[in-house]
């Protein structure tokens, strides 16, 4: 078995499951068509941005929690695929290992590891407007990346030309970056433009007052 073996496997089995769900019913109605142009449009660019530049510390911006927050689980798996194949294309060296490293460990891992959080304040707490905000967009968002991150960086993909332990303290202030975008993204939307969260629903998180 070859080192990318078990990422294909994964990679695989997750496209499968999200599949199986069939994801491309919640474009009915045209009400995510906006935020699956802009994850094609922006996000390819983020996450090719340290092939596109030179800097010692190499910033790795993921928007995953954001965009499974935006469209659910299972379109933004297949919409990470598509992402990291045109970012693999902007950064000048798209290979099969590249592309299939970076669908996991900056989309779909992030992606799931934020759905169970979000699963979990569910049953912890309810539905409130103020858990989904902070507690799933904010919080969730820095500890899905945050332990993708230690992961990834465990299983042998650090951050190139960082030590081990300044490398953790960069993913830590990373993941906080990503966090704070997505807890504003989200406040934003809820207010503004609630149906461009798949995640959101009125009914759950906004009961009527009591009579």
């Amino acid at each position: 078995m070859t080192d990318q073996e078990p990422t294909l496997l994964l990679l695989a089995c997750t496209l499968a499951i999200a599949l199986w769900m069939k994801p491309w019913r919640w474009l009915r109605g045209g009400a995510l068509l906006t935020p699956v142009l802009a994850t094609l449009v922006v996000l390819p660019w983020m996450w090719a941005l340290p092939q596109l530049h030179a800097m010692p510390l190499q910033l790795q911006f993921s928007g995953a929690c954001m965009v499974a927050l935006m469209l659910g689980w299972p379109l933004a798996v297949l919409l990470f695929l598509l992402v990291a194949v045109v970012a693999g294309v902007f950064s000048g060296a798209p290979s099969l290992d590249g592309i299939m490293a970076l669908a996991l460990w900056q989309g779909v891992l992030p992606a799931t590891l934020a759905l169970g959080w979000g699963a979990l304040l569910r049953r912890l707490t309810g539905e409130h407007l103020f858990v989904y905000v902070l507690g799933r967009a904010f919080l969730g968002t820095a500890l899905s990346l945050f332990a993708a991150s230690a992961l990834a960086q465990w299983l042998g993909q650090p951050l190139p030309g960082v030590g081990g332990d300044l490398s953790m303290v960069a993913h830590w202030l990373m993941a906080w970056g990503d966090a704070f975008m997505t807890g504003m993204m989200t406040a934003i939307f809820v207010a503004f433009r609630p149906e461009w969260l798949a995640t959101w629903s009125d009914r759950l998180y906004l009961p009527p007052p009591p009579t």
